[in-house]
């Protein structure tokens, strides 16, 4: 009888193991949402839903993505924050909803401290793309007239990611630039195409047809590599602006406090479908290119967004720029 107590007390340590492992073996049992901050039709919902379609046929449940928007992705981010931690929703984003709208808004959640990291997703890297009619026939000549025209040229914003990259241009540059806040990717384009703008940080996967066109001018890709479906466009090292890396990056998160081995179960339906010749001939028909092997486990992501932070919240800070 005096063994008893010891007994039931591992009995129940048994008991808590076994939970656990079981836990990710028998998730999931029901469908998952998946919360998308931006309206439909946007980068990040298409790579949401072609990521998704394919995770299903790993973890046996459809993926339900949800179009929650608002308050430049805070209320869809917000509510996966307090959603119950069990893997059941997620939040799927960029690096402007998860990690620069901190330091642009008054969150009322800790983009890094409320998350808990599952996989990164793509990467689109930023073009540096002005009006056709402007004089600049390189990089160089580009940020030279800049500043011989200080406060007088225009830069379209459409969002986080972008106001940031300005920000960051004029502190490598030394230029000053006016900076003209869009709705959307798609109206600033047209403005810059009809001549109203100078200039934008568009990415990749929005800029190329209008490139191609010869609508508009690009100068350089903000990539340490040439894109394989741009291959004339150098890059900024190469254009004269060494280390001006910029580009919208994708990935998913679970609220904190969701079991370790479910979140390494989502994990591996992500890197599964990254690995599918046919989604990733999908994602990078879009612009978008899928983030390596060996940078999508969830120690490397959580890494990754850590030292995005460290590069980019100084910047935001140093040009005190406020959400619009």
């Amino acid at each position: 009888m005096h063994n008893l107590p010891k007994f039931a007390g591992a009995a129940v340590a048994l008991a808590l193991s076994m939970a656990g492992s079981a836990s990710a073996q028998s998730f999931p049992t029901r469908p998952i949402t998946l919360v998308v901050p931006y309206p439909a039709g946007g980068p990040t919902d298409v790579v949401g839903r072609v990521v998704a379609e394919r995770m299903r046929v790993m973890l046996g449940q459809p993926l339900i993505v949800e179009n929650v928007t608002g308050g430049s992705g805070n209320i869809g981010v917000g509510r996966v924050a307090r959603a119950a931690p069990d893997g059941y929703t997620l939040s799927i984003g960029n690096n402007g909803s998860h990690l620069l709208n901190a330091a642009l808004y008054t969150l009322n959640f800790d983009i890094l401290k409320d998350f808990a990291p599952v996989a990164p997703l793509t990467s689109n890297p930023q073009i540096v793309v002005t009006r056709k009619t402007l004089p600049a026939g390189d990089l160089k000549e580009l940020v030279a007239w800049l500043r011989a025209n200080p406060d007088k040229a225009t830069a379209g914003s459409a969002g986080a990611v972008a106001s940031v990259s300005i920000a960051f241009f004029q502190q490598k540059t030394g230029t000053r630039l006016v900076t003209v806040p869009y709705r959307g990717a798609a109206p600033a384009a047209q403005d810059l195409m009809g001549g109203q703008i100078d200039l934008m940080f568009d990415q990749a996967s929005n800029a190329m047809p209008q490139i191609h066109a010869g609508a508009i001018k690009a100068y350089a890709v903000t990539a340490k590599a040439r894109m394989p479906n741009a291959p004339e466009i150098p890059t900024v090292d190469e254009a004269g602006l060494p280390g001006f890396y910029a580009a919208l990056w994708q990935g998913i998160w679970a609220p904190k406090g969701t079991p370790a081995d479910v979140i390494v179960k989502l994990n591996a339906a992500v890197g599964e479908a990254l690995a599918d010749p046919k989604v990733e001939q999908r994602l990078r028909e879009i612009g978008q290119e899928p983030f390596p092997p060996d940078q999508r486990s969830v120690a490397a992501f959580a890494a990754f967004e850590q030292a995005e932070a460290d590069k980019w919240w100084p910047i935001i800070k140093a040009a005190n720029l406020k959400g619009e």
